[in-house]
């Protein structure tokens, strides 16, 4: 069993393979944190003691404060004065609020959160109930622990009841809260913008809280929902870290606050500047899902159990079969698209190996450029006078897949579907919209507009033999209100809203069971856990410059696998030495092309045809193999990384070299996981090594000149 219950019921230990979590129940009523590390028998209980100024209950006396213990979770209002998960403003209005501990049990596998994506468990996961009761209010709070223990990740969530007399409403909630009795650690996040997603942050914590976020209505470019603390001295291989992530798609906040005891809480939950639901008597509230790791090994242990986890626990299973390699029309055609031009491109992405052409923006109602369309998802009869289906009919008689761009969460103000119903935008009543990108965002949280896009869809790709979908969202949300909601539940909206995203996703994997989907947000302005549960991967980042792409691939490596990670290819300078370099630096992930091939010569042509083939024989060691970083590219000139397979036959080698990049030679890169006993043969030069050869390092050249790159494909002799 993974969880267990000793010291008389009043502890909880929750066991994975490497990892113990422990708190336990004090007087009988407060849940108060023992421990989390590396695998553990023997916890110290609760010691007594006091801070000036803490706030206590007579009857536990002075010696025991909310404020001076490392609490399992913390409520507003209650005695801790630290930052608090969880505050609900009843009937008396000052949102003082306080549970106390009721019950337990623990049960096999999960409890599914209504409307929302969750991690799957696995056969062994088991999951600890903890009830809680607030007698003044009346609402009942259930929190959830699920282990998936080969991961080394426990899940926690919570559901809230109101069971009282009066209506209530929720402010804050923080399913995540972890305390540590010490300070001396970094704060690891990924900070960005459009078109600069990702990028690697790592600073000591100060004393008060320092925070990331979004207030955007989605996961955002420019803060990713991941989180990690380390020590000052952790290292990929050395220390200890914990990783934490959030399996949600619109705003969060996670903060970490290290108070004037050098102690330091960890929070992650729903932004509360735009989130507060309100509950009648008899409703109740489900929260996301958050996610943590330990890794008593260093940082690169704690990727691998998130990588690890995604893949088993989050990605759908079809994701975990060979991705395709597309061939998209953006960069070819932008809105400039017709059958016959298709039809070219589909001919030649054939013969040229590509398993599948996406006919990106500009197919549907009268979409001519990004002023007008959105909304009006019919087949535009001017591009394809024979309709849709016929089109698809005679793109796959040319031997290739077929996908499609759709971007259902927007309307344009010049639409058909805007005329007819402005109050399906998100709107403040007499306030003037806000215009991003040309666009509005419908209101998502109502039933009426999720039933018309599943309609429309339903209708247009009737009959359409799709592969695949490129699902887009191209702004963020402002003026967030709802025509349907009353004054007193508009802080609902931007939840609610999620919710009726995911809740069409979840129509479209189920109406279109033979097609695969690829999340986009602008590139990586949804690259959360919540999105990872519908796609087979996620658009990173519209930016294909390679030297960039370099840094924004390495920051997204540390929280989620390769297979998650849509890498394309581009060539706008048709340079044959650029190409193989930005064809190096897109193996960190799943690849593709953005590209005109038609315009292309046919070297380049024929080079990227060996790419795909070459591309198809390595492809299953980046979906399914562990990540090893070997050198970062924010500290040295060059990025150097490894993949390997489960069983360790594989190693797949990358040294990227960065534009200021000097000649000379790397320093060792150990390939620790190679088998000591075992020979490997690069695929690639023919070269032979050692296991023990690999494992003390390889020195590789540097030439210092642009766009060069190294691959050595090593494979266990047999």
């Amino acid at each position: 069993m993974s969880i267990k219950v000793t010291n008389k019921n009043k502890r909880f230990v929750l066991n994975t393979k490497n990892t113990t979590y422990a708190f336990e129940v004090f007087k009988g009523h407060y849940l108060i944190h023992n421990y989390y590390g590396r695998t553990k028998q023997r916890f110290q209980g609760v010691k007594p003691r006091s801070l000036s100024f803490g706030a206590y209950e007579a009857q536990y006396g002075k010696r025991y404060s909310p404020d001076a213990h490392s609490m399992e979770i913390s409520f507003y209002g209650s005695g801790d004065f630290r930052d608090t998960s969880l505050r609900i403003c009843g009937k008396d209005g000052t949102g003082v609020t306080d549970f106390r501990y009721k019950s337990f049990r623990i049960f096999e596998g999960r409890h599914k959160i209504d409307g929302l994506p969750c991690a799957r468990p696995d056969a062994d996961s088991e999951t600890l109930e903890i009830h809680l009761r607030d007698k003044l209010s009346g609402c009942d709070l259930y929190l959830y622990y699920t282990v998936f223990p080969e991961s080394d990740v426990i899940s926690r969530h919570m559901v809230i009841e109101n069971n009282g007399k009066h209506t209530v409403r929720i402010d804050r909630c923080r399913p995540i809260e972890l305390c540590l009795e010490r300070g001396d650690l970094d704060m690891i996040t990924l900070w960005g913008a459009w078109n600069n997603e990702s990028n690697y942050q790592r600073v000591p914590l100060h004393h008060g809280v320092q925070s990331v976020g979004s207030r955007r209505g989605a996961s955002s470019h420019q803060y990713n929902p991941f989180m990690a603390i380390c020590e000052h001295s952790a290292t990929e291989e050395k220390g200890e870290a914990y990783g934490f992530n959030f399996v949600y798609s619109g705003s969060f906040q996670n903060s970490v606050e290290l108070d004037g005891k050098n102690r330091t809480k960890v929070q992650m939950g729903l932004c509360p500047d735009d989130f507060a639901y309100t509950l009648e008597v008899g409703e109740r509230f489900e929260s996301p899902e958050a996610v943590m790791t330990y890794s008593p090994s260093g940082l690169g242990q704690m990727t691998r159990n998130f990588h690890n986890f995604v893949r088993k626990n989050i990605m759908p299973a079809v994701s975990h079969k060979p991705h395709p390699v597309v061939l998209n029309t953006w960069e070819a055609c932008y809105f400039n698209i017709d059958e016959q031009k298709l039809l070219q491109f589909a001919k030649k992405g054939a013969e040229m190996g590509f398993d599948m052409l996406v006919m990106d923006d500009g197919w549907f109602g009268e979409r001519h450029n990004d002023k007008a369309g959105l909304g009006d998802w019919y087949e535009n009869r001017e591009k394809f006078p024979n309709g849709l289906a016929a089109f698809v009919r005679e793109v796959k008689k040319q031997g290739i897949q077929f996908g499609i761009w759709v971007e259902p969460e927007m309307v344009n103000p010049n639409s058909e579907l805007y005329r007819a119903h402005p109050d399906w935008a998100l709107h403040v009543a007499g306030r003037e919209p806000l215009l991003s990108r040309n666009q509005l965002v419908l209101d998502m949280s109502r039933d009426d507009v999720i039933e018309y896009l599943m309609n429309i869809f339903d209708k247009t790709f009737d009959g359409v033999d799709l592969d695949y979908f490129k699902w887009d969202m191209n702004r963020h949300l402002s003026n967030v209100g709802s025509a349907l909601l009353p004054p007193e539940r508009q802080g609902e909206v931007s939840f609610r809203h999620i919710k009726g995203v995911y809740r069409l996703l979840d129509w479209f994997t189920k109406r279109f069971p033979n097609a695969v989907i690829e999340t986009c947000s602008g590139g990586g302005g949804r690259y959360d856990l919540g999105m990872m549960q519908y796609g087979i991967q996620i658009w990173t980042s519209d930016n294909t410059n390679p030297y960039r792409r370099t840094m924004i691939q390495s920051g997204a490596i540390t929280a989620y696998p390769a297979l998650t990670m849509s890498c394309h290819v581009s060539n706008p300078k048709e340079d044959m030495r650029s190409l193989d370099y930005r064809y190096k630096v897109a193996l960190e992930g799943m690849l593709g092309y953005e590209l005109n091939i038609l315009e292309m010569s046919d070297e380049i042509n024929a080079e990227i045809s060996r790419q795909i083939a070459e591309y198809r024989t390595l492809e299953h060691v980046m979906r399914e193999g562990d990540f090893f970083r070997l050198a970062a590219p924010e500290k040295e000139t060059y990025s150097a990384y490894y993949y390997a397979t489960p069983d360790r036959s594989e190693l797949l080698l990358t040294l990227v070299e960065k534009k200021d990049c000097k000649a000379g030679t790397s320093k060792p890169l150990k390939l620790k996981a190679a088998k000591q006993d075992a020979v490997y043969t690069d695929v690639f030069s023919g070269e032979r090594y050692t296991g023990k050869e690999l494992a003390s390092g390889l020195t590789l050249s540097l030439t210092g000149e642009a766009d060069s790159a190294k691959l050595l494909y090593l494979k266990e002799n047999q």
